[in-house]
């Protein structure tokens, strides 16, 4: 099995952060998809594990991944973001801004959705998962009921009803939480 070409490197600048070492990070190869070139500055991450070599994946500006974090796919984290604990981010996730995603969280995207083709965003809960889209937050079974109100269905409806599909089976697959009292 081949490894991937890697596309980053730690420059040598490092930051300590609750114990941790932090390594600025630079692109070896072009990610242009992102407008990224080879020789930019990225973001910080402890370990090579918090961010993989394949897909698109990037932590730029003064964003954080560290502990198990993982960032993955064609997802990004950057701004003043922070990623830690075991949270992952995959598939076109955005994490910008003053985010925070820590703990168990997983974050996932789909792009192009709706009469307005927006984005659909699903969050790790401790309860199960929040979905948003537009201006609508809240959980999935919720969502499926805005979904039937307000599409039936048409081809957004059906386009809605497969993804809160897609969204239940990868929300079955996570495993459970462990709660801080249980033996």
């Amino acid at each position: 099995m081949t490894q991937p070409q890697k596309k980053y490197e730690f420059t040598g600048e490092t930051r300590e952060h609750l114990g941790c070492t932090l390594h600025r990070i630079r692109a070896l190869v072009a990610i242009a998809s992102i407008g990224v070139s080879a020789g930019d500055l990225g973001g910080w991450i402890e370990a090579e594990k918090n961010l993989s070599h394949d897909g698109d994946a990037w932590v730029s500006g003064d964003a954080w991944v560290y502990g198990d974090a993982r960032v993955s796919g064609d997802a990004r984290v950057s701004g003043d973001a922070r990623v830690s604990g075991d949270a992952w981010v995959s598939g076109d996730a955005r994490v910008s801004g003053d985010a925070w995603v820590y703990g168990n969280a997983e974050v996932f995207w789909f792009s192009h959705v709706g009469s307005e083709g927006g984005t659909l965003t699903v969050f790790r809960t401790r309860d199960g998962a929040l979905v948003n889209r537009g201006c609508f937050t809240g959980t999935v079974d919720e969502f499926a009921a805005a979904v039937e109100r307000r599409h039936s269905d048409s081809q957004h409806g059906m386009e809605y009803r497969a993804l809160i599909e897609m969204i239940r089976i990868r929300v079955a697959s996570w495993p459970e939480r462990q709660t801080e009292d249980a033996a």
